[in-house]
């Protein structure tokens, strides 16, 4: 294929696409084309629309390639995307994140008592969202679920490995909100979690299952929260 046609190709598969599409991908698709090709014609791609200084770039993030916006349009797609009723992340789920993102794996339990509350809601919303999943369980009493960010973590925030991952006082910036700096400041001080504590799901149909048992634990737990909460001062007297 010739380059200029092959580099076209891969613009529109870039275009086309909301995943970040990996470079084992392009090779599949392009079977025709060698690796070497694939990414020389990436590496020129990148730099045509770096040139043209349009509203999009093109950036390496969870593993793969994708287009996106550029980071200074930021804050009239804030604007927009408030005014169509996006749903963003709540401080909470932030605060959650930040949790799990800096001291993963980690346990419900244990990302309620650096939060101060109750975290059991959020990280069943986080689960919904698929910005966390179920990495296995902790080998403690109880054999509580440990969790960890996702892909989809990482394209929400542009990032293409948790490694690069900003220093946690550069987190809120990231986000575009300030975290408490309570947790901030739990998160820095929290240990992680020991490899031999760890019991780690790796086939796909038991994680399905244990993410299900994970959602309806969650449920309860929130839901007995909220009992206990709402449970008068003086109902045992």
């Amino acid at each position: 294929m010739d380059p200029k046609e092959l580099r076209s190709a891969i613009e529109a598969v870039l275009f086309i696409t909301n995943e970040p599409v990996t470079l084992d991908d392009l090779v599949e698709a392009f079977g025709e084309a060698e690796r070497a090709a694939i990414v020389e014609q990436l590496d020129e791609l990148r730099r045509v629309i770096d040139a043209n200084f349009g509203g999009f770039m093109l950036e390496q993030t969870a593993g793969g390639w994708r287009m996106a916006t550029r980071p200074e349009h930021e804050p009239t797609l804030k604007k927009y995307f408030a005014k169509k009723g996006e749903n963003r992340l709540s401080i909470a789920a932030l605060e959650t994140l930040a949790i799990i993102a800096y001291r993963q794996p980690v346990t419900a339990p244990e990302v309620s008592d650096l939060r101060g509350v109750n975290a059991t809601g959020v990280i069943r919303t986080l689960l919904e969202r698929r910005m966390i999943r179920v990495a296995g369980r902790k080998n403690v009493v109880g054999s509580p679920f440990l969790y960890r960010t996702t892909k989809d973590f990482l394209v929400h925030f542009g990032l293409n490995d948790v490694r690069d991952l900003p220093r946690l006082e550069e987190f809120g910036d990231l986000v575009g909100e300030n975290l408490n700096d309570d947790v901030v400041m739990a998160i820095s001080n929290a240990e992680l979690t020991r490899p031999e504590d760890i019991t780690e799901i790796t086939d796909e149909a038991e994680r399905a299952v244990a993410e299900a048992e994970a959602r309806e634990e969650l449920a309860a737990l929130d839901e007995e929260s909220n009992e206990i909460d709402e449970t008068p001062a003086d109902e045992s007297s």
